[in-house]
């Protein structure tokens, strides 16, 4: 559902965009400056793709001790997060998530480095993360 509301939200943009300036070089430059629409239609095209490679980098995997999360195509990143350290873990989800029923995770610790995100859950599963993690934390931080 994430890739699909980004997707929508940058056709949203491009197509309006695209239009508007098909009409002003038609309408100003002449019908064969018109053919310059062709650069925002092969930037929206390479955005498609962008999301989608974007949307498939996103991971998470819990583990014993500790969560890891990762993201990224260009710059990969691996966070690592104790869930002793975990001091606040929300589920947040804006007007626009919650209208394509979907809710991030968002876990806060005391070095503002490794807070971390896991966007695009739904939101039952991101309730059971919720509720696993800040159980784990507790159970953690316990000893500290």
């Amino acid at each position: 559902m994430l890739l699909r509301m980004r997707r929508l939200l940058l056709l949203a943009v491009a197509v309006p965009a695209t239009a508007v300036v098909g009409a002003l070089l038609a309408g100003l430059a002449g019908p064969g400056w018109a053919a310059l629409v062709l650069v925002p239609l092969a930037v929206t095209a390479w955005w498609w793709r962008a999301l989608g490679r974007n949307w498939s980098s996103w991971g998470y995997a819990e583990r014993e001790d500790d969560l890891l999360l990762r993201h990224g195509v260009l710059r990969r990143t691996l966070t690592v997060v104790p869930y002793g350290r975990m001091q606040l873990v929300e589920v947040v989800s804006g007007p626009l998530e919650r209208r394509f029923g979907i809710a991030a995770v968002v876990l806060h610790t005391a070095a503002a480095a490794t807070d971390a995100r896991i966007p695009g859950l739904l939101p039952q599963e991101a309730a059971r993360l919720r509720d696993r993690l800040t159980a784990l934390g507790e159970a953690r931080s316990a000893g500290l």
